[in-house]
């Protein structure tokens, strides 16, 4: 779709034309007209600018401002923007909590809220905003799901904190919590953590799901080149927003679509940096469901391939030395993706929404020698990634740990400890009623059990906290967050609920994990378990109307990626054709 040569713009086959144009629609236009719109900007393309700003957290403090810069850009470019909200759910104050629950049900809140708004106002093309954990791969999906032209934003990261002469995150804290419980912080030194650890807006600063999910957005090609890079209150980062309302009408005039460029091998140079950079295993649930809304099979399994056999080289928090505004000065995801190009282990000729190549957009970047960020692949942190994949008796369908920093304790045997939820979990390991060699069962934390696949980060960063991290290991059906260190596994599929072996679980059992061979295996004679899966029944959980059940009702396997409608597959048609 081009624009005419006197400038203005043929809307034959947007969908903005089914409000804007003709006798029929004079009614809608005097909305148009309500708003002080002119004759000239209700003839344009309609650009959606969404945004997941809120006041629930920093992670989304900064994202208004951005979206305004936004929209700047996109009139500057002969478009008119139409600025919108949606909801988030912030990890940070819902962990540990019943409010864990609303974490992941959320991203596909914010994934149908976007469809259903561009949808209902015929909107042409998308810029979304977002800094949140689920707020970025719900945007995402969103932009899968309509096909319009899209260009995904970052709102960017917090700020480190500065305690007692040491960079800290919010990590920090939590780990604080468990070292006071075990008597080796006093409250006031808590205290005084807690005033210090997040000083500015943005989203949580280690390489936890968050930035993860940002250095997915520029690898796979929805976001401009070091978009993500400067923190959130950097407002140089309003250049970046101006530049992606500008690129997105230029994606109007191509009509340059993300299903016409983003296909198996962006997801699987999007799973190579996750992997190089020690991220989240969450983007093993978020990269399948992106995937899902355009027709690509991109499974638990896929991911924990690419990452076995791509090295770790980017030395970020939690198990790393650096956070992300150091990764943005360090050169950010174009030194990154020029580092893994030159290996072999991207495929640079995906095409991006600068409708230049990963490889052209990459070509001038140079080798900083000045910066300890980014590794060369010739010298990693380890030959293969920060995030691994493991099957066997105990997870048929697989389950996933974070490696990253792991030097040690990549492999355990012990008794199984079984806790019906997180709640008598972190109850226990407070009062450090576990034992060293523990294996300690959280179930019925899974999608639909949880409901909601709670994280886990209270738990595990208390067992960190106590100094014991590294001498039980954890295995759920629920999730860990980004900031997770520790054999910590999650993910376990089939979750309890549906009848998997995690619900057949007794303490004592002998559970085995090995990290390095991706092994998870619950030693018992497989005619007992069968004796124990006569007698099991589903859990009836505390909620039977609401979102939260609605969501357990339709919710998918975590390792198809946790997803609540058929994507793709099902389609009859396609929004960006109506």
């Amino acid at each position: 779709m081009t624009r005419k040569p006197d400038g203005t713009w043929d809307k034959s086959r947007l969908p903005s034309r089914h409000v804007t144009e003709g006798p029929a629609r004079a009614p809608h236009r005097s909305y148009y007209y309500a708003m002080g719109l002119g004759t000239r900007e209700i003839a344009q393309p309609v650009v959606g600018v969404a945004s997941c700003w809120n006041e629930a957290a920093p992670c989304n403090t900064a994202l208004m401002r951005q979206a305004h810069a936004v929209s700047e850009g996109v009139k500057k470019a002969g478009a008119t923007p139409r600025e919108f909200c949606t909801i988030t759910v912030t990890d940070g104050i819902a962990m540990g909590h019943e409010g864990m629950r609303s974490s992941l049900v959320s991203r596909d809140l914010i994934a149908d809220s976007v469809e259903l708004t561009m949808r209902g106002h015929g909107y042409d093309a998308l810029v979304g905003i977002a800094g949140c954990d689920k707020s970025l791969p719900g945007m995402m999906m969103a932009m899968l799901r309509l096909n319009v032209p899209s260009v995904f934003l970052y709102g960017g990261s917090i700020l480190p904190g500065s305690w007692q002469g040491r960079d800290v995150t919010v990590l920090d804290v939590f780990e604080a919590v468990g070292q006071h419980s075990a008597g080796k912080m006093s409250l006031d030194d808590l205290c005084s953590l807690e005033q210090h650890a997040c000083p500015s807006d943005g989203a949580c600063g280690g390489q936890f799901t968050a930035n993860t999910m940002a250095c997915v957005s520029e690898a796979i090609g929805l976001a401009l080149p070091l978009s993500s890079a400067l923190p959130a209150p950097f407002l140089t980062r309003d250049a970046y927003a101006v530049a992606s309302g500008e690129a997105v009408v230029r994606l109007i005039e191509t009509q340059l679509r993300p299903r016409d460029f983003i296909t198996r091998k962006s997801f699987e140079n999007a799973a190579a940096v996750v992997a190089a950079t020690g991220g989240s295993t969450n983007a093993a649930l978020h990269l399948p469901a992106m995937a899902h809304e355009c027709g690509i099979a991109f499974t638990l399994r896929d991911f924990a391939e690419i990452a076995q056999r791509t090295p770790h080289i980017a030395d970020l928090k939690p198990g790393g030395r650096f956070v992300a505004k150091d990764m943005g000065e360090a050169g950010g995801m174009p030194m990154l993706l020029k580092t893994l190009l030159e290996g072999g282990y991207i495929h640079g000729d995906c095409m991006t929404v600068t409708g230049k190549t990963i490889a052209e957009n990459v070509k001038d970047v140079v080798w900083r020698d000045d910066q300890e960020v980014i590794r060369p692949v010739s010298n990693p942190l380890s030959p293969t990634g920060g995030v691994v994949g493991l099957w066997g008796s105990l997870a048929p369908d697989g389950a996933i740990v974070k490696v990253a920093g792991m030097a040690s304790h990549r492999s355990h045997r012990g008794p199984a400890r079984v806790f019906d939820g997180e709640q008598a979990c972190f109850e226990a390991v407070e009062r450090g009623d576990y034992k060293d060699g523990d294996v300690l069962v959280i179930r019925y934390e899974g999608a639909r059990g949880g409901p909601g696949m709670r994280e886990m980060l209270s738990t595990t960063a208390a067992l960190t906290g106590q100094g014991r991290g590294d001498k039980v290991a954890l295995v759920t059906d629920g999730r860990f967050s980004g900031a997770t260190r520790g054999l910590c596994i999650g993910h376990v599929g089939p979750e309890a609920q549906m009848g998997g072996p995690i619900g057949l679980v007794r303490d004592g059992d002998i559970i085995f994990i090995d990290a390095d061979a991706g092994v998870l295996d619950l030693e018992v004679d497989p005619a007992e378990l069968e004796r124990r899966r006569q007698a099991w029944k589903p859990r009836v959980t505390d909620y039977g109307s609401g979102a939260l059940w609605k969501y357990a009702q339709i919710v998918g396997p975590a390792h198809q990626g946790a997803v609540t409608h058929p994507g793709m597959a099902g389609e009859r048609h396609v929004y960006a054709d109506i």
